[in-house]
């Protein structure tokens, strides 16, 4: 344990040292968010704040987790595997967030290039799974019991990665919101690997903690920076990969039960939109949807939030 707490440290001091400079060098090259249009209109006021910091916690995370596991002499597999989600989907979301600032391409890459890259991602994982030593490639099926399948656990292990990844980054959408929800279920999750003395899992997710923490301290409301894609959909990339190296892929649904709440809301919105031409709710994904009804940043932040720590809660005191 006194080891996930020093990379915590690292991760956390790491990120507060440079997310002053990253803040100061986008503003002063005029680099910032640009809002778009099918927002509320309200949020164009943040037009401009510097993005991208998701790079700083995640690279910060990265080194602390590799130093506190060479250091002790446990640096399996599963940490390189766990570093591969992480950096792989933070890089996609980093080349999605340059287009869109250095190159001013507003919608970034395009829809299949980004899943593309998202899906290599994933085949990425599952041959330095197939590599690794003792897994089974098993998986729990609700009312099947364990199935040990390759190709249904590849098609699950993708859809995993891929869907929360993109899950959390449909989250990012206020100052703070997907930060503080990340923060709870990767605290989670290090609560889970410490008890099943799972050492590189258990650093990793204190590592990724720590970089929040950091973050956090900037990206409350009123935002300087946001974490943009290469925070989100690393985050996301990453809680896949640690549900599915604790053998509890599906404790994300209570876990990530925001994050499942906001995809969602995304899927019925368009559903229903194009099936009966009217709109469930006011706007989504649904944080902006409590918006519109007039609830502060702050109220959605809190409940949201709020939800996220009962989720976690109800998972562990039944399954934990």
């Amino acid at each position: 344990m006194q080891a996930s707490l020093i990379a915590f440290m690292i991760s956390l001091v790491l990120s507060a040292l440079l997310l002053p400079w990253l803040i100061i060098w986008m503003r002063s090259h005029d680099e910032g968010q640009q809002i778009r249009d099918e927002g509320p209109k309200w949020h164009e006021k943040k037009s401009g704040t510097p993005t991208m910091g998701g790079t700083v916690f995640v690279l910060s995370a990265a080194v602390a987790t590799v130093a506190i596991c060479a250091y002790k002499g446990q640096l399996p597999k599963t940490v390189w595997i766990l570093l591969v989600a992480l950096l792989g989907y933070g890089i996609i979301g980093f080349l999605d967030d340059g287009l869109k600032l250095f190159f001013k391409r507003n919608l970034g890459l395009r829809a299949w290039q980004k899943m593309a890259l998202q899906l290599l991602v994933a085949a990425a994982g599952i041959v330095l799974l197939a590599a690794s030593d003792n897994f089974d490639f098993a998986l729990y099926l609700p009312f099947a019991g364990v199935v040990k399948n390759v190709a249904l656990f590849t098609l699950f292990e993708v859809f995993w990665l891929v869907g929360f990844s993109n899950a959390v980054n449909l989250s990012d959408g206020l100052d703070g919101l997907a930060t503080g929800l990340s923060f709870i279920a990767y605290g989670t999750y290090a609560w889970l690997a410490f008890k099943s003395q799972n050492f590189g899992v258990l650093v990793f997710c204190m590592a990724v903690m720590g970089g929040l923490a950091a973050f956090f301290m900037f990206n409350h409301k009123p935002a300087k920076i946001f974490m943009g894609d290469a925070g989100s959909l690393a985050l996301g990339g990453g809680l896949a990969a640690v549900s599915i190296f604790l053998s509890r892929p599906w404790s994300l649904l209570l876990v990530g039960i925001v994050f499942v709440c906001e995809t969602a809301s995304v899927i019925l919105q368009v559903a229903s939109f194009k099936t009966t031409g009217k709109r469930i709710f006011k706007m989504t994904p649904i944080h902006h949807h409590f918006e519109m009804l007039g609830w502060s940043e702050w109220k959605v932040d809190l409940v949201f939030w709020l939800v996220g720590l009962v989720g976690s809660g109800i998972y562990l005191m039944i399954w934990g």
